[in-house]
């Protein structure tokens, strides 16, 4: 019998990126690395687990941008185009590190994962990854949660509730189109919880969310078990805290396991190293050198010049390792919580970037399914469990109202609101208030009128998205996020100004709606003013 649980958390997000008006566009690339490195080799792993018969527990966001851009016909054809590249390209590296045994060996494993990766995005998931997501959701294996519309920061959206119900609304509503019923659970973007915004957790059906640590331990009143219980705010939803000892073994840069030498290094990549007349045609077609996944070196250490090439026979060796010493801290963990707990069993709430996984720590997804395996078969001192598994298997919990907080930089809201983007906030806002006196001022439309209304909310939605102000602040792409930002703003300016002045161009309309086409289901009305009171 399990003396406590550990619920693993892997965030999957990508802000929508979207251009049909370009053959080739250099940010769509982040949608695909993702789905080679990190979304199909996840998949991977839950498949093997499943044939092997190891019962597992894992949690997943799928954000509704997102799911929106895996069901997306043009991108999941750009995808198999990127992919059959990729595999080509593979090829010619066979050939070229003939005579380089130091690469070889790399070249033929990545030859053979490209080709996986065509196999199961094509003829196994038919080209929509939410069809495997959705597999082991019914199988009972992984927990989907949805995320704000457009990973929204619902914290600086405070002074307009009626975005907060807006974000929170069309998260659950499309979560449901694609996996056939509401979700249980959220993921805040950036765990920005603001105390109030559970009440529109409550409305959405939303069972549980997450908070970082210091959002339950400045909660009040101060919780008896910190963060190894969820804590029911007053609305009755659910807030589960990150545990900062498991996550720091694998967030930290310092002493967490992706620093490994022996792992690979993500920067070293053939699109930067290889000659251009070579790699010309499996880059950008103006000459961008950009990743293309290939990287045959591994981290090999601070202060050296040199690197060293990469084996993933021994990476692998290495990842068990750090799995095995993982699986050993968080039995120690809960044998020491659940002796002073007095009877209730704690729970470690573990949540990552999935992207970490994969994209970013090659080996990733190995560890993971070193650590699953390891759990099933070498000890029972430790459960995986999910969430809302937990609070059925627990139903009685404090009471507790959790702090502000993010998992940010310090912890608040600097992050997305500080020199380099704050001057957002000022038509972010300008926007949610016009969208509401909109919906107040329209209850009911059709025809053209009606789309015009529910492109200026997609307009305003994918304005809201967090990973803009993001990306300004941590200073990389910033073009690119400035430029999304300004559009947007723009894009619903221009149909504000029509519906005002009851002057629709149908055919602005239509273009828009084939640019932005996130949320096919939107419904404008959601802003209005009456739902913040139940009464519609």
């Amino acid at each position: 019998m399990e003396k406590g649980y550990l619920s693993m958390v892997l965030h999957a997000h990508l802000p929508f990126v979207r251009h049909p008006e370009y053959e080739h566009f250099l940010e769509e690339d982040w949608f695909y690395e993702a789905i080679t490195e990190t979304y199909i080799p996840l998949l991977n792993v839950f498949e093997g687990l499943v044939h092997d018969g190891v019962d597992f527990r894992i949690t997943m966001s799928i954000t509704p941008p997102l799911a929106a851009m895996f069901s997306d016909e043009l991108l999941q054809n750009r995808y198999v185009r990127h992919i059959e590249q990729l595999i080509e390209l593979s090829a010619k590296e066979i050939d070229r590190t003939r005579y380089l045994p130091e690469f070889h060996e790399t070249a033929k494993m990545y030859h053979q994962r490209f080709m996986q990766c065509r196999y199961a995005f094509v003829d196994r998931y038919h080209k929509n990854l939410i069809n495997g997501f959705k597999k082991f959701q019914d199988l009972g294996k992984l927990e989907v949660i949805t995320c704000t519309a457009t990973h929204g920061f619902l914290p600086l959206m405070e002074n307009r509730r009626e975005a907060v119900h807006a974000q929170v609304q069309m998260a659950a509503s499309d979560y449901e189109r694609h996996f056939g019923r509401g979700p249980r659970g959220i993921w805040l973007a950036e765990c920005g919880f603001n105390p109030g915004d559970d009440a529109e957790l409550k409305k959405a059906g939303i069972k549980f969310f997450f908070v970082d640590s210091h959002g339950v331990l400045h909660g009040h009143p101060r919780p008896k078990y910190g963060v190894f219980a969820p804590v029911y705010t007053k609305s009755g939803v659910a807030a589960f805290g990150r545990d900062i000892e498991s996550s720091k073994s694998v967030w930290s840069s310092e002493e967490g396991y992706p620093g490994d030498y022996r792992y690979r290094d993500f920067y070293r990549d053939i699109g930067f190293d290889l000659d251009m007349d070579y790699i010309k045609d499996y880059i950008h077609p103006d000459g961008i050198r950009k990743h293309t996944g290939i990287k045959y070196f591994r981290i090999t250490g601070k202060g050296t010049d040199s690197k060293v090439p990469y084996n993933h026979h021994e990476a692998a060796e290495v990842a068990a390792s750090h799995a095995g010493n993982f699986l050993f801290n968080r039995v120690k963990q809960v044998e020491y919580l659940a002796e002073v707990m007095g009877g209730k069993k704690p729970i470690i709430v573990s949540p990552y970037d999935a992207e970490l996984y994969g994209h970013w720590w090659f080996e990733g997804p190995i560890f993971i399914d070193f650590l699953l395996r390891k759990m099933f078969y070498d000890q029972d001192v430790v459960r995986t469990i999910t969430p809302y598994e937990y609070l059925l298997e627990n139903p009685t919990n404090q009471v507790v109202t959790p702090s502000m907080s993010s998992w940010g930089n310090k912890g608040y809201n600097e992050v997305w609101l500080e020199g380099s983007n704050d001057w957002i906030y000022r038509h972010l806002h300008k926007m949610s208030e016009r969208m509401t006196e909109l919906a107040n001022q329209f209850p009911s439309s059709d025809g053209v009128l009606n789309r015009a209304l529910n492109q200026a909310a997609r307009e305003l939605l994918l304005a809201q998205s967090s990973d803009w102000a993001f990306i300004m602040k941590t200073g990389t792409m910033v073009e690119y996020a400035i430029r999304r930002t300004k559009s947007h703003v723009n894009r619903f300016n221009q149909l504000y100004d029509m519906i005002k002045s009851a002057s629709i161009d149908e055919a602005i309309v239509r273009e828009l709606e084939s640019k932005d086409n996130i949320f096919p289901g939107v419904d404008y009305a959601l802003y209005k003013t009456s739902n913040l009171t139940g009464t519609l």
